[in-house]
């Protein structure tokens, strides 16, 4: 058990590659029996080993690998439904603050939000990240590269991607878009 620890903390990655296949399963069904959400699942599990990883040398030989893991997982969890309610918080907001149309305008509205927010939330961790810190906080790409330790050109690429891969998603939007405005 310690020596596990010990060398995930010295940076085996071929320990690390067997804690993943014994725990990956184990620590997606804990979320979704708390969350009863696949994606929040899948989200928890994948954030909790890119931490495991990251945070390895301060991991604790005074506790086993799974106590550590599911620690993790449960505060990775908690602050993604944390971030959910604000989410959904702000598009109650915007939507109650619109001017007041019809009942279905308001609904439609709501609805075109959500999806915005939805097309913004499966973009990948990192990418989604750097989308946020650059549209929604107004960063620069090299604030952007100084605080999660990748190049500007990486950056870039995210944004660029991250717009691409958005007006896909929310090209299928345009013909409810259109009939609203008709």
């Amino acid at each position: 058990m310690e020596s596990i620890v010990q060398d995930i903390k010295n940076g085996n990655i071929e320990c690390f590659k067997m804690i993943y296949q014994q725990y990956h399963t184990k620590l997606y069904f804990y979320v979704l029996k708390c969350t009863h959400s696949a994606y929040l699942s899948e989200e928890t599990v994948q954030l909790s080993f890119i931490l495991l990883w990251e945070k390895r040398e301060k991991l604790s030989t005074d506790y086993n690998i799974s106590a550590q893991l599911f620690r993790i997982a449960k505060s990775v969890m908690t602050d993604l439904l944390r971030k959910q309610q604000v989410r959904n918080r702000h598009t109650e907001i915007m939507v109650r603050e619109t001017p007041d149309w019809h009942m279905e305008t308001d609904l439609t509205v709501k609805e075109e939000l959500t999806r915005v927010y939805n097309s913004i939330e499966q973009l990948s961790p990192i990418r989604r990240n750097v989308f946020k810190l650059s549209r929604f906080e107004g960063l620069p790409h090299k604030e952007i590269a100084k605080q999660l330790s990748i190049s500007p050109k990486t950056v870039e690429n995210h944004i660029v991607r991250a717009i691409r891969q958005l007006k896909d998603s929310l090209l299928l939007l345009l013909p409810a878009i259109f009939a609203w405005l008709c």
